[in-house]
């Protein structure tokens, strides 16, 4: 029995080798008797609700805008590689563990969700590494500058700023 089955995989394997061996450079190959592509059709029949869209160009707001509208909104703004609930990288970690012994609310935003979002906070903070702090909307700058600050108490000013207003 294992012989007769280590026969049918072994002849499969060569079927496969010839299939692939006669590939045509277009994309498709014919295998057991199916043709399969690798290519997509262009196809007019597709209908515009199901194209990829930027949903930004259609209005008016740039990213620019959004970014300030954050800064300004946000008592704490993070733009940093993952959320507060789940960093992506051991700066941004860092950066909410700081934060979070101050029990403030924090804005936040994944730049690994949007690389142009990424280099409009670069742009408008001129700072090119993340994550990138804001407080009382004010560039701060990152995870180091903001431990800095915690361990000299410079932070716990600065946080208390905005609430004593």
């Amino acid at each position: 029995m294992a012989r007769v089955l280590s026969n049918m995989l072994f002849k499969g394997f060569r079927s496969m080798e010839y299939t692939r061996a006669t590939a045509s450079a277009s994309g498709s190959f014919l295998q057991h008797g199916m043709r399969f592509s690798t290519s997509v059709p262009n196809d007019p029949d597709t209908h515009d609700d199901f194209k990829p869209t930027n949903k930004l160009e259609s209005s008016e707001i740039t990213l620019k805008d959004i970014v300030e509208q954050d800064v300004k909104e946000n008592h704490v703004m993070i733009y940093m590689k993952g959320d507060p609930e789940q960093p992506r990288c051991g700066f941004s970690s860092l950066a909410v563990r700081v934060l979070s012994e101050y029990r403030v609310p924090i804005g936040s935003r994944n730049i690994l969700e949007d690389p142009e979002l990424k280099n409009a906070v670069k742009a408008f903070s001129m700072w090119p590494t993340f994550p990138q702090i804001f407080i009382n909307g004010e560039f701060i700058g990152g995870s180091d500058i903001i431990l800095n600050m915690h361990q000299n108490g410079e932070l716990k000013e600065k946080l208390k700023a905005k609430s004593s207003e």
